[in-house]
Formats: C-alpha cells, sequence, structure tokens
C-alpha cells in the first residue's frame, strides 16, 4: 500500500517583497485506494498545498514533512517525485508547442519507468485510454495543450494519468470549466485508474458537482491554510448547503 503522510506543513511563497506564509500546518495522509476532498473559499492554501508536493520553486516548505512510502518527498526533485509515484493534474494545463502528445506521453512513460515501452502496445493502450476519455484520435499528433479548449486540456490530464500509472494523483480542480458531460467523462477516467491501479487521490475543489460522481472516503475543509475540520461524504452535503461563513468567521 502506498502513503503519502504530510506532517505540520508550513509553507511560504516567494516574491521580490519576501516570503509570505500561505500554509500554517498541514496534517493529512493518502493512502492507495482512497480518495480525500480538499474542500475550501478561494486564498485557502489548497492550490499552494498541491504545488508544494509537486516541487514548485515558488513555493518554500518552512518547517513540517512530506513523505511518500516513507521517503522524503520534499528533498526530490520534481521529476524524481513523478518518478516515485505522484501525479498532479494542473488547474491551468501549460500548452508546449512543438510537441505533440503522442510524443510528449510516450517519453514521460519511459522516464517514469526507466525503458520505454513496447511501440505497439503502447499505441494500443493509447488509443483505447483516448476512446474512453472521447478525444478525437488526431489529438495524439497536435502540440500538447495548443488551441486545445479547457474541457480538452483536462481530459488530457487525466489521458495522463491513465497512461502514467502513478501511486498518489492530486487533481486541482480538474473539474473547473467542465459541462455536465466532460465533468462525467473525466470522472469515469479518475474512478477507472483507481479500480485498476489503486490509485490515491487527493481531489481539489470548490464544489460538490465533482463528488456526485467520484465518490470521497474523507472530506476537509482547507481554510487559512490549515485543515479546519474533516469528515465523510455528508461533510461536502453541508457544505453545499452551508457553505464556508462559520469556518471563515
Amino acid at each position: 500500500m502506498t502513503v503519502l503522510e504530510i506532517r505540520d506543513l508550513h509553507v511560504s511563497v516567494e516574491s521580490d517583497e519576501g516570503g509570505t506564509p500561505i500554509l500554517r500546518g498541514v496534517d493529512l495522509t493518502v493512502r492507495s485506494g482512497e480518495t480525500h476532498a480538499i474542500m475550501g473559499p478561494n486564498g485557502s492554501g489548497k492550490s499552494t498545498l498541491a504545488y508544494s508536493l509537486a516541487g514548485h520553486p515558488k513555493y518554500r516548505v518552512t518547517s513540517g514533512t512530506a513523505t511518500l512510502d516513507g521517503e522524503d518527498l520534499l528533498t526530490m526533485p520534481v521529476d524524481g517525485r513523478a518518478k516515485a509515484g505522484l501525479f498532479l493534474a494542473m488547474q491551468y494545463p501549460v500548452e508546449v508547442p512543438g510537441v505533440t502528445v503522442s510524443n510528449f506521453l510516450r517519453t514521460a512513460k519511459t522516464a517514469i519507468d526507466g525503458e520505454a515501452p513496447p511501440l505497439r502496445q503502447w499505441i494500443k493502450d493509447m488509443r483505447q485510454a483516448m476512446s474512453n476519455l472521447r478525444m478525437d484520435p488526431t489529438f495524439a499528433e497536435r502540440s500538447v495543450n495548443e488551441g486545445f479548449s479547457g474541457g480538452e486540456k483536462k481530459r488530457h490530464e487525466i489521458l495522463q494519468m491513465e497512461l502514467l500509472r502513478p501511486k498518489i494523483a492530486i487533481l486541482d480542480e480538474t473539474d473547473s470549466g467542465l459541462d455536465v458531460d466532460a465533468l462525467r467523462v473525466v470522472a469515469e477516467g479518475v474512478n477507472r485508474a483507481k479500480q485498476t491501479t489503486g490509485l490515491g487521490v487527493m481531489l481539489i475543489t470548490h464544489y460538490t458537482r465533482v463528488l456526485q460522481y467520484i465518490r470521497p472516503d474523507q472530506v476537509h475543509v482547507f481554510v487559512g491554510g490549515r485543515i479546519v475540520e474533516q469528515g465523510g461524504p455528508e461533510l461536502a452535503d453541508r457544505l453545499e448547503e452551508e457553505g464556508y461563513d462559520r469556518f471563515v468567521a
């Protein structure tokens, strides 16, 4: 079983004016096969948590620990974290002109596994994954995210996740900007990955609608850079009715 364990994590964001504390003591454990929903108002630090774990240089860990299967995640380079089994689906996926989706995905798979996947089987797997996500096969030869709609970018993120087969996936507002049909397709991709690989999921979201399709085991309310309450799926229903005012106050 894979375990991502975060203990008393404090993080500052670096700017020309210096460091501004954002995370103020986060404790969280995510295991294989579990889905943890991280919910909270804008500016509460949810995305900071995601990017800090992924190794974004803008965010500086000032204290605390984060381990993946007992290994210190915070001392690993960014690619080392991916090789260890951590995956981040970004809220705003970047465009990579001149690099095709097929080349990008096979290069990433080779880097993670240490050897190139057999070409014939890889093509078969990629085509099947794209079909499951209702992606036009021609997207494989387009530049990564260039000219993609918001929904197409999010499907591409899930395509990466399905093919790279990480141990723990952090999904940073993957549901934002999706219509009902696209949301269902993306959610099915997440559930499919969980069923086939035992993936552990940290799902960052503002809204409960995605939780109708990806059922969380635990819901964590994130306010002021820390988790202020946690519970089962019923907590998300309560947040839908009441909002975050009582936590912010």
